[in-house]
């Protein structure tokens, strides 16, 4: 089944290109606040990362389609020994934009995953009460919906196309609030400076959330997970990304052929043609 996938180079607190309720499903991880091993100082204030949040909120429930998904990886963020609540603050926004607050999944990473493990050691350093602060393998996935779905919107035809595997659902625990998935190791090929997420957590979602033929967008689509994976599922696909010299390693991810570039040039928008995509293939690439 041929796909359609656009990548727009902007900022997400806008997202004009985007016609109302044309989306299906939104998946997206925001950076994390100022994370001290990915995104140190990013943000001005917690204010302004909040900020960020309420106009990608809003703009995302203007393009989402009647009673549709949003799913919002996200959690709480230790920044120079304060913690900052930012999952509930996300869920209060979202609720603030018009979505209803329907779930939470907790992910759950590797045991052996050893990336913040200094934080317990101090206990180890000082085996008394009030040094102990736990490791955090636990990250959200917020689900939050636009309304009320009408299930007998859907043709049969693309129902049974969409059907999901049962077993595939009981046996890899689906079914639980903890999913547990292997994140994507610091040092990977594509990943290399972006604190992406796991193929497995969009490929749940989208299959769970999502019938074929529908599109995906991810407002903060990074290295261009959600749109590769998409692509998979015979879903379309819209990614945001900000950070202009990603086009190369979304374009690894995703076969080009069938992929439309969108840029932002102050006010003014220009579509990005196959062939000015094949003659830059090998200039700027960070891999």
């Amino acid at each position: 089944m041929e796909t359609h996938h656009k990548l727009i180079f902007g900022n997400s607190m806008s997202m004009i290109e985007i016609p109302d309720e044309s989306i299906h499903l939104i998946i997206t991880s925001p950076p994390y606040f100022n994370a001290p091993f990915d995104y140190r100082g990013l943000f001005n204030n917690y204010q302004q990362y909040l900020g960020v949040l309420n106009n990608m909120a809003r703009e995302s429930y203007r393009v989402l389609q009647q009673g549709r998904i949003f799913a919002l990886n996200i959690d709480d963020m230790l920044v120079n020994g304060e913690k900052y609540p930012i999952t509930a603050d996300a869920i209060k926004i979202f609720q603030n934009a018009g979505f209803r607050y329907r779930d939470k999944i907790v992910w759950k990473k590797p045991d052996g995953y050893l990336r913040i493990s200094k934080r317990s050691g101090v206990l180890l350093q000082n085996p008394y009460p009030m040094y102990f602060y736990p490791d955090n393998l636990l990250e959200s996935i917020v689900i939050f919906q636009k309304g009320k779905f009408n299930y007998q919107s859907m043709p049969k035809e693309i129902r049974e196309k969409s059907k999901i595997d049962k077993k595939e659902f009981q046996n890899n625990n689906w079914h639980k609030t903890i999913w547990e998935i292997t994140n994507v190791l610091p040092g990977s090929k594509f990943e290399k400076g972006i604190a992406a997420f796991p193929d497995e957590l969009p490929y749940r979602l989208i299959k769970l959330y999502s019938y074929v033929g529908e599109t995906v967008l991810d407002p903060f689509v990074g290295s261009g997970t959600t749109m590769k994976v998409a692509n998979l599922l015979n879903r379309n696909s819209v990614g945001i990304e900000i950070i202009r010299n990603l086009e190369a390693v979304i374009r690894q991810k995703i076969n080009y052929n069938n992929l439309e570039i969108l840029e932002r040039d102050k006010g003014r928008y220009r579509f990005v043609t196959l062939d000015y995509i094949e003659k830059r293939k090998n200039i700027n690439n960070p891999l």
